[in-house]
């Protein structure tokens, strides 16, 4: 029997998905040439300008999803303008300030909403008491997350909802993509259909079965030479660039981008419904592969001997955050719940 891998803690501890991992093994033989110039990475713009059906759209490749949010939104905010985001959104929580750094200082502007969701309302207010005066942050870009960083999704009438409030208002739009993969396949519709609506993406693949690489894809061209060079100031152009088109380009291959995260939302489906089975209390309702949840001390104290996930606080039935990623088997879920369970 296979040994079982018990490790929920994120979707980024998963292994590489074999048609990566043979595209990279594949393009590791020869030369190519160097800094996005490989034969590979116009396939990956077609292929990227296909998927969204964004015909003209630009696209570079970096290695994480720090990076590319961070040069998404320097390509599209000046330094006097704010980014209006969810308050646990990741760029905010997560990137050690990198958004306002690539940015020169852009603002990183709260606007409340429950279960990881920002408000239309509350979206509406913020833009309208925003900008103005010389001495005020003035309107820059709005920043979305789906799947959220609460493992909750938004729906695509809610995307258009938001969207179309900033686009009304001349305020850019910017979608952070680290499971875009996994919304879609929650949602059950087309790339094309999630990204209605936004300017910019930041298109992952790490979480989801490549080694590392995450796409950003401009809509509009008019300002690629700018991304390109924000992306070589920043230290985020690989030389040896063909291993992240390799990555890239196996990923966007037979739909394996969207195979992946099915599998993923599955596992995590499978692993919720247990964990309501066992008394888990959800922080929010779990809607692909991300889970938050409360459970007595002692089940964690039992799993954490052979299970590795994240626990959030320190008390008697402590938060948690379990992920699975697109390996995960129904054995590895059923032995989880069988050591939280007792």
């Amino acid at each position: 029997m296979p040994e079982l891998n018990l490790n929920f803690a994120s979707d980024n501890t998963g292994p590489v998905a074999r048609p990566v991992m043979e595209a990279m093994v594949a393009a590791n033989s020869g030369g190519a040439m160097p800094y996005g110039n490989d034969p590979w990475m116009p396939q990956v713009t077609d292929r990227l300008r296909a998927l969204f059906d964004w015909p003209e759209a630009e696209v570079v490749l970096v290695t994480v999803g720090t990076a590319a949010n961070a040069l998404a939104l320097a390509g599209i905010v000046h330094p006097w303008q704010s980014i209006l985001c969810h308050p646990i959104a990741h760029i905010d929580e997560d990137e050690c300030g990198a958004p306002e750094f690539y940015t020169a200082g852009a603002k990183l502007v709260h606007v409340a909403g429950d279960n990881g969701r920002i408000d239309p309302k509350a979206l509406a207010r913020k833009i309208a008491g925003t900008g103005g005066s010389v001495h005020n942050v003035q309107k820059g870009a709005l920043s979305l997350t789906n799947v959220t960083e609460a493992g909750t999704l938004y729906s695509l009438e809610e995307l258009a909802a938001l969207t179309t409030l900033a686009r009304d208002a001349g305020i850019a739009t910017h979608l952070d993509g680290a499971r875009f993969a996994n919304a879609c396949a929650a949602l059950g519709c087309s790339a094309a259909d999630m990204v209605r609506g936004f300017d910019m993406v930041s298109f992952g693949g790490t979480k989801n079965g490549c080694m590392g690489v995450e796409a950003v894809v401009m809509r509009d061209p008019a300002h690629a030479r700018e991304l390109h060079l924000r992306r070589k100031r920043a230290g985020h152009l690989w030389s040896k660039h063909r291993f992240l088109s390799a990555q890239m380009l196996a990923y966007l291959t037979d739909d394996l981008w969207l195979t992946n995260a099915c599998a993923a939302n599955a596992a995590g489906q499978r692993l919720a419904a247990g964990l309501r089975d066992i008394g888990a209390v959800m922080a929010w309702e779990p809607q692909a592969n991300m889970i938050f949840c409360r459970l007595p001390r002692a089940a964690h104290d039992r799993a954490q001997k052979e299970a590795q996930y994240y626990v959030m606080d320190d008390t008697d039935a402590p938060l948690c955050r379990l992920v699975c990623d697109f390996t995960k088997t129904d054995a590895e879920v059923d032995r989880l719940l069988e050591l939280l369970a007792g």
